[in-house]
Order: C-alpha cells, then structure tokens, then sequence
C-alpha cells in the first residue's frame, strides 16, 4: 500500500503545484506582461543604487550608469495600462481606471523625479546622489501604496 501512496503522491504533488502558479496574460500584446516587465527593468536599475547607499560602497560612475538606464526605462510602462487592462496577473488596483488624474499626477511625479535624479546624480556628489534617490524611491511607494495591490 505504501508504494502505491508513494506513487500517487509523486503524480499529484507537481500537478498541484502547476496549478498554483501565476496566472499568464494572454490577451493580444500582453499589455499586464509588457509593463509588469518594464517595471523589473526599471527595478533592475535602480535596486542597485540603493545597494551601494545602504552599503556605503557609492561609485559616482556606476550611479551615473544607473540613474541613465533608469531614465531610459520611465516611460516604458506607462502605454500598457490601457482601459481593459485590469485582469489577472495585474497587480494593479482599479484606482489606477477610477482616478485616472491621480495616476496620470504620480506618473508625472515619478518622471520629474527621475529627471532630477538622472541630474544630479550627473554632478557625482553623493549626498546629493542619495538625496534624490530618496525622492526617486519615495515617488515608487506613494504610487504603490495608492495604486498597486500588495
């Protein structure tokens, strides 16, 4: 009885755990893929930097690396949040549709704060530096506590 128990539970368990894995967009362009992936991107970017503020390992050319691809990369998530967006795997609340000015106002912050960013980090100081990480990063949870589902 044992080895039957055994067997079954090697056949069942990895079907179970296929079962629960995220959800895949697969509506046309995958509009809730495309900007989840711009958002790692841009995360990717900007993790780093915060790594060498918290380690006190600051590299004024490695930063001004960073801030540059981060600057790249803000304006790519923001065409993917489309009316008919807000479906599984979205992380995003419907506040983003219901509020669209206040969406509209926090990307526009998030911009102007990465402008800046990507500037004064540009001026290799790094008090500065981290100065305007902080408003980077401050940007980032203000939309995520308003915008994004935990």
């Amino acid at each position: 009885m044992f080895p039957l128990l055994r067997r079954t539970l090697l056949v069942c368990l990895p079907c179970l755990l296929l079962a629960c894995g995220e959800v895949e967009d697969t509506r046309p362009g995958q509009p809730v893929k495309q900007r989840q992936q711009a958002f790692k991107a841009m995360l990717r970017a900007f993790e780093p930097m915060g790594t060498m503020l918290r380690e006190q390992r600051y590299q004024a050319d490695a930063f001004a690396r960073g801030a540059r691809q981060l600057q790249a990369l803000r304006d790519a998530p923001w065409p993917h949040f489309g009316p008919d967006t807000q479906y599984p795997p979205s992380k995003s609340r419907n506040t983003v549709w219901e509020k669209p000015q206040e969406f509209a106002q926090a990307k526009a912050d998030f911009v102007a704060a990465v402008d800046s960013f990507a500037a004064t980090v540009a001026g290799g100081q790094r008090e500065a530096s981290e100065k305007a990480y902080q408003q980077v990063y401050a940007t980032c949870q203000g939309c995520h506590k308003q915008f994004r589902e935990r």
